[in-house]
This record gives C-alpha cells, sequence and structure tokens, in this order.
C-alpha cells in the first residue's frame, strides 16, 4: 500500500467523490484507510468514569485504499505513485505526473 498516514488524498468513488481530504490511519493489513471527514458514522456512547462525556460521537469509518487517489504536492493533481532511489539509495514515492518527490 503506497498511501500513509498524513497523505492528502482525493475520494474517486462512492458518496463522498471528489472530497479531498487527509489520512489520519492507514490500515494495510486491511487495504483500508481512515480519512477526516469521509465516510462518518454516528456512534452513541456511554459516559465514562469523569473525564469523558457521554453523548452522540462522529467517527470516521475506512475507505477502501482502491477508492482513493493520491494528490501530488507540486502539481496539486491526483496522481499514481511511482518508485526511485535517491543518491544515498533511499526508496522515494514520487508523482507518475511530474515526477516530484511525494
Amino acid at each position: 500500500m503506497r498511501i500513509k498516514k498524513g497523505d492528502r488524498v482525493v475520494v474517486r468513488s462512492g458518496k463522498y467523490k471528489g472530497h479531498r481530504s487527509e489520512v489520519i490511519r492507514a490500515l494495510p493489513a486491511e487495504g483500508r484507510v481512515v480519512l477526516e471527514g469521509v465516510n462518518v458514522a454516528k456512534r452513541h456512547a456511554k459516559a465514562t468514569g469523569t473525564t469523558m462525556q457521554g453523548g452522540i460521537i462522529d467517527k470516521f469509518m475506512p475507505v477502501p485504499v482502491s477508492s482513493v487517489s493520491l494528490l501530488c504536492k507540486s502539481c496539486g493533481e491526483p496522481t499514481r505513485v511511482g518508485s526511485s532511489f535517491d543518491e544515498h539509495g533511499r526508496k522515494l514515492r514520487v508523482c507518475r505526473r511530474c515526477e516530484a518527490e511525494l
């Protein structure tokens, strides 16, 4: 899976098609990602102890990684992710459109 926590992505299909969001959590074993403000479910939470308040809370549910595309920082467009190596031998993620480092 080439999408990581903190990446900016755009949703390509489903109810939230076209929404741009940030990855909060990546779940590579399941092939899913949790996005901020996308696929929101309402959960009824019971108050626990004195610190947490009960009520209805919004919970961001995971979406399949195949339904999101990474946004390139330099060209600002949704892109596929390629890989290359720098002069020190480290593997880098690169934009397939403009060859800029992600």
